[in-house]
């Protein structure tokens, strides 16, 4: 994984603090890694040149209640239908939770999957970000995450905005802030995270003014850290030139536009204020509760991102605190909050056909409560929201069996997300195969996976 916010080293000799090193990882696991012409090739051949294709992942660590937000059971009995009840919405008949009414009124816009069938059972966000099980055995270099797929097969729209970008906070439990590297596709495709380990420690930290284009073209000097770099991530072979290097470096340093993305001081106040006040505060070991950071994705979006990852808040809350009920109190108004805002944005800008959205956990949480008031880890089913990419929104797919303990119609895994994902990007999963380290072909889905033919 890729981050450039590391620790300031004020001996380095640029007048942020960022160390050489850091500039050069920047500067180099950024970069598409295509050269131009191949790129115009496969974005005319997915048809995406000319429409900017996106996706917005948003991931909440720990496993979110899918009954008590998106599946109720309002006629099971109290020790599984919980303290919420249902709230009609504007599609009639789509119902969810009554604490979230500004959804409810834009339901037309969603989609839920009510329905997800094979979560992997871990606290672990490896499968919301690549698709597969964490102990599925993987190829040589390994998978790649949705990202890095989009990476390399979409292509940058700008120089100076990487295509696979994050906004994943480092969290206390590892697994919740990772958004996972390239795998067997190079580090140049690797996620550019832009936040650091406090909450609103973002790219102002990255600004690379104060180093001059002569420094950048000291050639010499770039080529010993260069080949320094290449030992390190063992990916000789996979980097093209220190000339591409250099380029991708200059695109970012020469171009305001990542930046500009970045600072909310430059969003209409009346759009932020849509969104919430943000809670900078880390939630225990998973990440804060920033909900201005759904703006910030849609504005990487829009200055060029094909790809954005983000954590938000934690949502596991099962232990002896008892927290599933109060938790859920604080953490539903402001997920519909930020949600009603993204996807409203998307529509009033014109983006609703371009940018898709999916919100999801790990997995899903027991119908039965526990004897501390709260739902435990529950794999066999779990729910995903998905808005905007042109899907025939303003329904549901799949049901549950009557106490929601797993699917009854329609089981949809994974990958027929990550498919449908693809898809609304131009992107066929089955049509351009990319050879593993180990000369295996490989594809962004298995075999028989196909989009969700529902939605689109």
């Amino acid at each position: 994984m890729l981050s450039i916010l590391g620790q300031a080293d004020r001996r380095a000799g640029f007048c942020d603090g960022l160390s050489r090193r850091g500039f050069l990882q920047i500067g180099g696991a950024a970069l598409g890694g295509l050269a131009l012409p191949q790129i115009l090739a496969l974005e005319a051949k997915a048809g995406i040149r000319q429409s900017h294709k996106a996706i917005i992942n948003i991931y909440l660590p720990g496993g979110p209640p899918h009954l008590d937000m998106w599946d109720l059971k309002p006629d099971a009995p109290a020790e599984i239908r919980g303290e919420f009840r249902p709230a009609k919405s504007n599609v009639p008949g789509m119902e969810i939770c009554e604490l979230f009414p500004r959804m409810s009124k834009m339901m037309d816009k969603f989609a839920i999957v009510r329905s997800l069938c094979d979560s992997d059972g871990d606290h672990d966000g490896y499968q919301c970000m690549t698709g597969r099980k964490s102990r599925e055995r993987g190829p040589s270099g390994g998978w790649p995450s949705a990202g890095a797929w989009v990476s390399r097969l979409a292509g940058p729209v700008d120089r100076a905005v990487p295509p696979n970008m994050a906004l994943m906070y480092r969290t206390g439990n590892r697994t919740w802030g990772e958004p996972y590297t390239a795998g067997f596709l190079g580090p140049n495709h690797n996620p550019f995270n832009v936040v650091g380990r406090k909450a609103r420690e973002k790219a102002d930290q990255m600004v690379l003014k104060g180093i001059t284009l002569e420094r950048l073209r000291d050639r010499d000097g770039l080529r010993k850290s260069l080949d320094r770099f290449r030992r390190e991530m063992d990916v000789a072979a996979r980097m093209e030139s220190i000339d591409a290097y250099t380029e991708q470096a200059l695109g970012i340093l020469t171009d305001s536009k990542l930046g500009d993305a970045l600072d909310l001081s430059k969003e209409d106040p009346k759009i932020l204020e849509r969104y919430g006040k943000s809670d900078e505060n880390f939630q225990r070991d998973g990440a804060p509760r920033m909900i201005e950071n759904f703006c910030i994705a849609r504005r990487l979006v829009e200055a060029g991102a094909r790809y954005v990852a983000l954590n938000y808040s934690r949502w596991d809350w099962h232990g002896g605190d008892g927290m599933n009920f109060p938790s859920s109190r604080i953490e539903f108004p402001m997920l519909d909050a930020g949600l009603s805002a993204l996807v409203s944005d998307l529509h009033e800008r014109g983006l609703d056909k371009d940018v898709v959205i999916v919100v999801w956990g790990e997995f899903g949480r027991t119908p039965k409560i526990n004897n501390m008031n709260s739902r435990d880890h529950w794999p066999k089913a779990n729910a995903c929201v998905l808005a905007g990419g042109g899907l025939r929104t303003g329904q549901v797919i799949g049901s549950t069996n009557r106490y929601a303990e797993e699917p009854k119609t329609r089981p949809v895994k994974f990958q027929e997300v990550f498919a449908t994902l693809y898809h609304t990007m131009g992107l066929d999963a089955h049509r351009d195969r990319i050879f593993d380290g180990g000369g295996t072909p490989r594809y962004p889905v298995d075999s028989g996976i196909e989009p969700i033919g529902e939605l689109i």
